[in-house]
């Protein structure tokens, strides 16, 4: 399949990425965990958990700590929002 400049654009806009902080603060609530505890663990305040919570993206380095504190690739869920939304012309 050839795709042409307008093609990329429209599936670039119509692919909904998932918001990875709401993600994030889900995984966490879903393993009983509190917000105190991921603070902890990420070495940072409490306000700041909820700003990643508030992100719609977030840094690798960011994701890739998250992801071994939580034990959740949340690289996979990104790579699986982009396979999900795949469109032919």
């Amino acid at each position: 399949m050839e795709y042409t400049h307008k093609s990329i654009i429209k599936a670039i806009y119509s692919t909904t990425m998932i918001h990875i902080g709401k993600r994030i603060e889900e995984t966490l609530h879903e393993q009983g965990r509190s917000v105190t505890w991921f603070a902890i663990q990420l070495c940072c305040t409490r306000p700041n958990v909820y700003k990643i919570f508030h992100k719609e993206n977030i840094d690798i380095h960011l994701l890739w700590r998250i992801s071994c504190i939580l034990q959740h690739d949340f690289f996979q869920d990104l790579s699986d929002s982009i396979s999900t939304n795949t469109h032919s012309d």
